[in-house]
């Protein structure tokens, strides 16, 4: 284990419910849902009609005409968000070393609507008619590449893809960077626009997502609830920025919490379903404390993955007994994705920042929509209201189809 210590010194988001820390704090700890009727593309299409959209945002505003259009809506979000996060870091071009400044940003489909528009020119016109831009539009890379030409991030740079796990790998793979000292400061998170034809179509496809709540949006993601029955899709970005503590204190920073240690593991059992009772997420769990250096009755809080999909809520209940032993029952686990839905790729940022704040802040967000529970689910998932708490160490879950699992532990600072 290396003896560099990782802080969270910025946080930047775009998301279903706000488009800046404090309004998506705010809205997670009141449980107010984002959730509402798909309105980027006509919903009747669809068997699940609901969706978690990013309201009020303009790239052309934020980023600039030219750099909006040249970019798929997926990189916008992100570099939205880096901007946001940097400036909140209180970092600049002129304080550091661009050469130890990393950038690793996740997308579990990337650049979807670009695809897509460019596939529909091509049918109709003929691959001649394909833009040119079409190929750096669309490539999961591209959002790591633009921040980092938006910083002049010249360190480690690159993007992970697994899917729901992947901002939570850009995150894990930034604490390692720090750690083995070769950036002092990380540029991480994910985004992800997934609300297009095909992704939506696919999903429901799958039957992964919710249809039965088409008439009451906010209720729709029901996280451990015995009336789950799907998740919600939806887009947003949340970027953080990781430094490596000596150098954060330095500078005078505002730190919102450790990024205490890292668990990463794979199922090895299904592309798309958990492996029985939540063994490989309970590795990664396990490995996490391990690395943070905490006893399972250390944790007192576990931002869930809670999906609201059935095989998942159940096998990760069953994972965090497992890792947890009898602490499980003292826990306690929620899953904002009750009112932000599921970004994919982006989630698991999301869910680390709002972890963050709830140690930060000493207020647990809520399971917002959690009113009985469902079979093989029964920790406590503080149900409906945020909850007040000297909470000093978290863990935060993110698992992917492929069987990817990541478990990243948080230390109150």
């Amino acid at each position: 284990m290396s003896d560099k210590r990782v802080v969270i010194t910025g946080l930047g988001v775009f998301s279903p419910i706000g488009n800046d820390v404090k309004e998506v704090w705010g809205n997670a700890i009141a449980g107010k849902s984002g959730v509402t009727r798909l309105s980027k593309i006509d919903p009747e299409q669809f068997t699940s009609q609901v969706a978690g959209e990013v309201k009020n945002f303009d790239p052309a505003e934020i980023l600039g005409a030219k750099k909006a259009r040249r970019n798929d809506r997926y990189t916008q979000l992100a570099m939205a968000a880096a901007e946001q996060a940097w400036a909140d870091s209180g970092l600049s071009e002129a304080s550091i070393d661009p050469e130890r400044v990393g950038v690793i940003i996740g997308s579990g489909v990337g650049g979807m609507e670009t695809f897509e528009t460019q596939h529909a020119i091509a049918l109709d016109r003929g691959p001649r008619r394909i833009s040119s831009m079409f190929v750096p539009m669309m490539i999961s890379n591209m959002a790591a590449g633009q921040v980092a030409i938006d910083l002049n991030a010249k360190g480690p740079n690159f993007a992970t893809v697994t899917a729901c796990a992947s901002s939570s790998h850009a995150i894990a793979s930034s604490v390692d960077s720090i750690r083995l000292g070769r950036a002092e400061v990380m540029v991480t998170g994910g985004s992800e626009a997934p609300l297009t034809l095909m992704s939506i179509g696919g999903f429901c496809s799958m039957k992964a997502l919710c249809a039965t709540f088409n008439d009451e949006p906010e209720k729709a993601s029901r996280p451990f609830d015995k009336d789950r029955s799907g998740f919600v899709i939806a887009e947003g970005a949340c970027i953080l920025v990781l430094e490596e503590l000596e150098h954060a204190k330095a500078r005078g920073a505002t730190i919102f919490a450790e990024v205490a240690g890292v668990g990463m593991s794979c199922d090895a059992h299904h592309i798309t379903a958990p492996a029985p009772g939540g063994e490989g997420c309970a590795r990664a769990m396990r490995m996490a404390m391990k690395d943070a250096g905490m006893e399972p009755a250390d944790v007192n809080y576990i931002n869930a993955h809670g999906t609201s999909t059935n095989l998942n809520d159940i096998n990760e209940t069953a994972a965090i007994r497992a890792a947890l032993g009898d602490s499980a029952d003292s826990v306690m686990v929620s899953s904002t994705k009750s009112v932000h839905g599921h970004m994919l790729g982006a989630t698991g940022g999301m869910e680390i920042m709002l972890t963050a704040l709830a140690l930060k802040n000493g207020i647990v967000p809520p399971t917002a929509t959690h009113e009985n529970p469902g079979e093989g689910c029964d920790l406590d998932y503080v149900p409906g209201k945020a909850r007040e708490a000297d909470i000093q160490c978290a863990l935060s879950n993110s698992l992917g189809f492929g069987g990817h699992n990541v478990c990243i532990a948080l230390r109150k600072y």
